[in-house]
């Protein structure tokens, strides 16, 4: 992934709490990779597709434990019916925009198949989501395509990650500012080692007045300045859109520890000032990257399996770490936000980062 053009919360002087991992991003998790398809086309198209490999190419249908949350249901994250019942991730997620799901579900079939011909034989329900981006792109043209997400998967890679107007996030606005795709990553102590949790986080919601950074409100200042999403687009109240987080971890957690750290996902969000619209979906998902094909069904044709497993008791550490990274996954959108025009002349302003000493 190419590095960051602009500054990151963190180097913008926003107070943060906790320690990140080597690139502060999702890819800090061992064997996590990352892929954006973004698409940009003439004055309409502003959209693209997020690929997340749990145990990158090599675990592809392997599993690993995982499990999901929703705060407001007004979206999609397909899957979860499987993720309830197993606990069992084993193929790439996938997040893009809400009327593409469909074939971002199907590119991710043939290209697990492509890479594991023996899984043609398999029932195969990927885990999909999506946030609405129909203020700036053209949301019911069939530009997102099986091939996009091939693209999007073909290009996952560890190490540094790309934000903002990137892959899925590429036509997202968040707090009424440009929004998108952001990342981070926290190093915390659990039961006795040191484990990395991260996040990827879809950011499309959140009404300007409630932007709060660092504890600081600074949305009522904002507030008065020309915000073209909320004050001449009437389709949705202020707030509105989605938001999807994907959690990732190398400690050892069973599926509804899994669960239970993507429920702490909105307690992030909510330190960014969002109250959680009616109009937004929020999902999340939360995976362990580890215990790899312990949860295959297929594996065992009798005798039992055994997961490792953090003690519930020692499991706060990794409660803080995903607070900690969501807040600044959504920070960093808005510290990669730059102004973009798309679909009927719609404008998503960047956000003022050099107003930043000012606010805080």
């Amino acid at each position: 992934m190419s590095e960051r053009p602009r500054a990151r919360a963190r180097e913008l002087g926003i107070d943060l709490e906790g320690t990140p991992g080597t690139f502060n991003a999702i890819t800090d998790v061992p064997g996590v990779e990352v892929g954006y398809a973004t698409l940009v086309e003439g004055d309409d198209v502003r959209t693209g597709v997020t690929a997340i490999l749990p145990l990158g190419r090599d675990g592809v249908g392997c599993s690993c434990p995982a499990g999901w949350s929703a705060l407001n249901g007004n979206g999609e994250l397909t899957g979860t019916h499987w993720l309830t019942e197993t606990g069992a991730l084993a193929l790439p997620v996938g997040i893009t925009n809400t009327h593409a799901v469909g074939p971002v579900h199907r590119g991710i079939v043939e290209w697990s198949v492509a890479q594991r011909p023996e899984l043609g034989d398999r029932w195969l329900l990927p885990v999909v989501g999506e946030t609405w981006d129909g203020y700036l792109n053209d949301l019911n043209g069939r530009h997102v395509t099986a091939e996009t997400v091939v693209d999007a998967l073909d290009r996952a890679a560890p190490g540094p990650l790309a934000e903002g107007s990137v892959g899925g996030g590429t036509g997202m606005n968040v707090y009424g500012y440009k929004g998108g795709t952001g990342t981070a990553s926290r190093v915390v102590e659990v039961a006795g080692a040191e484990h990395t949790v991260g996040v990827l986080t879809q950011a499309n919601f959140g009404a300007r007045r409630e932007l709060t950074i660092a504890g600081r409100r600074v949305g009522r200042v904002l507030a008065h300045d020309d915000n073209p999403i909320e004050d001449s687009y009437a389709l949705a109240p202020p707030g509105a859109g989605s938001c999807i987080c994907v959690v990732a971890t190398d400690a050892p957690l069973l599926p509804a520890q899994c669960t239970a750290l993507a429920r702490r996902v909105p307690l992030g969000l909510a330190r960014t000032g969002t109250t959680g619209s009616h109009y937004s979906g929020d999902l999340f998902l939360a995976f362990s990257a580890t215990n790899m094909g312990a949860l295959d069904s297929d594996m065992y044709v009798s005798g039992t399996a055994q997961l490792e497993f953090v003690p519930w008791g020692l499991i706060d550490p990794l409660y803080e770490a995903v607070v900690q990274a969501v807040e600044e996954s959504v920070l960093n959108v808005l510290a990669a936000s730059e102004t973009v025009v798309g679909r009927a002349g719609h404008v998503s302003p960047g956000f003022p980062a050099g107003r930043l000493d000012e606010l805080l």
